[in-house]
Parts: C-alpha cells; structure tokens; sequence
C-alpha cells in the first residue's frame, strides 16, 4: 500500500510539472497569461480525476472513488471553461503581467521557475484527492456524504460569485466600480473563499477517528493548509488588489474599509480579515 501512494506522489509531481511547463511555453508564445491559469485548473483536474480512479492491488474501483473523481471534474470543468472564456477576451492576466514588468528582461527563466513552483506547490492538493477517494473503508460512510457536500455548496457558491461579477461588469454605468454586489459585498474575493473552502472535503472524506485506521488520511489536511497561504498571501490576494488599487484607486480603498478581505462578513467599516 505504502508503495502505492509513494508511486501515485511521483507520477502526480512529475505531470504536473510537465503541465505547467507547458503552461509556460502557451504563455510566452501567446503573451497571456490568463491561460496559465486555464491549464492549472484542468490540470489538477485531470489528474485528480485520473488519481481518484486509479485501482488499489488490482480491484474494480470502488463506490467512492467515483463520486470523487466526478466532483473534481465538475469542479475543474466549471472553473476552467469560466477562466479560459474570460482569458479569451483579455490580451493578459493583469497579475502576471505585473510579474513580467517587475522582473523585466528575466522575465521568462522567472516565469518558468515561478509555475514550477506552482506545480510544486499543487502536489499536495492532487495528492489529497487521491487519498480521499481510496479510503480503504469499500462502503460510503456520512462524512462522504458531508464532503460531497461541501463540493456540491462550494461549485455552487464559485459560480454564483462568478455570475455576479461578470454581469456587474457587463453594465456599461459600472465601468470603473468596484463590485460590491451579491457575495461581493460580504467578500472582497468571495470566488477565492469558496475555492479554499473546498478543498476541507477532501480531509472530511479522509479522516478517520482512529488515525491507526488510515495513516495517509493525515495528508489530505495540507491541501486546506497549502491552498490558504497561495491565495491569501502569494498568487491570489496581493497581486489582484494592487492592481485593483492601480486602476480603481478610492473607490477600491473605500471597498477596502467596508469589506473583509477574505471570509465572508456582514459589511462594516472596520476591515476583518
């Protein structure tokens, strides 16, 4: 067993890195990088799909293994058509495109050891995949059901947040607003939170009371814990409200002073983040 999952480790970083340099050779022959972001989410979608299918010792896969499989690819499938349709209608991903100016002439080494890093970085998600769908219990337990769950409210709650954006930018009398309506107005990234939020179902399935049970269930928690950090601190957050700063000015500030930055919170005028 231990073999496995140390096999299934090795295969899930090494396909990753090979997107995500292919990721980078679409970014520097296209010049937008909105499709790096396209080619991660299909990516962890593909191969969490593909992991979460993956046979144990030669078994027929098994009644969880399949629903999770099919969650994933609902997740991966919803996200990545929404930002590729957004990618398709910008010249680049403002985030990145700040990267390339900060890093001027170097920019493509550092952009390619940047999505390196990305890949890196996504192991454990793809991995917490894996070992939630191959708890060695064959019978679905509640707690599958309550991770299927939180999937189900978490694609749900993204797209809504999603919907809403686009169509508060669609207005031509919103035109350098900032929106503040539906979940945005509880979060000043409400799409951020529920994609953090989903990624607790896979320890929900993984976990078991007994840790003696299932050791590798213990993994599952740093796909929450990793997910965190990259969108609150590194690639997510900071990069989109400076921007957000350059091109709203006030009026972002003002959304600032009223909306908590990330977990969803009734509108105050005291920043909680």
């Amino acid at each position: 067993m231990t073999v496995l999952y140390l096999e299934a480790l090795t295969g899930i970083a090494l396909s990753l890195s090979i997107l995500m340099a292919l990721a980078w050779v679409v970014q520097q022959r296209t010049g937008n990088s909105g499709w790096v972001d396209t080619i991660w989410t299909f990516a962890v979608g593909l191969f969490g799909a593909a992991g979460a299918l993956l046979p144990v010792a030669g078994a027929s896969v098994n009644a969880r293994q399949w629903p999770v499989a099919a969650l994933v690819a609902i997740w991966s499938l919803r996200l990545g058509v929404h930002i590729a349709t957004r990618t398709a209608g910008i010249s680049d991903d403002p985030r990145y495109a700040a990267f390339a100016r900060e890093w001027g002439a170097d920019s493509p080494r550092r952009m390619f050891i940047f999505l390196q890093n990305q890949a890196l970085g996504s192991i454990p998600l793809v991995f917490a995949i894996f070992v939630a769908a191959h708890v060695p219990q064959g019978a679905l337990r509640l707690q599958d059901d309550l991770g299927a769950l939180i999937l189900v409210v978490v694609i749900a709650g993204e797209a809504l947040a999603d919907a809403q954006l686009t169509a508060f930018r669609k207005l031509p009398a919103n035109k350098g607003r900032v929106c503040d309506a539906g979940l945005w107005r509880w979060s000043r990234h409400p799409n951020y939170f529920f994609e953090w939020l989903g990624w607790f179902a896979y320890p929900v399935i993984a976990l078991s009371l007994d840790y003696a049970d299932y050791p590798w269930g213990s993994a599952s928690l740093l796909a929450p814990a990793f997910m965190y950090p990259i969108l609150v601190h590194v690639t997510g957050i900071p990069p989109l409200e400076q921007q957000m700063l350059r091109s709203r000015g006030e009026r972002n500030r003002d959304h600032q002073s009223r909306t908590c930055r990330f977990f969803p919170l009734p509108p105050q005028n005291v920043v909680v983040s």
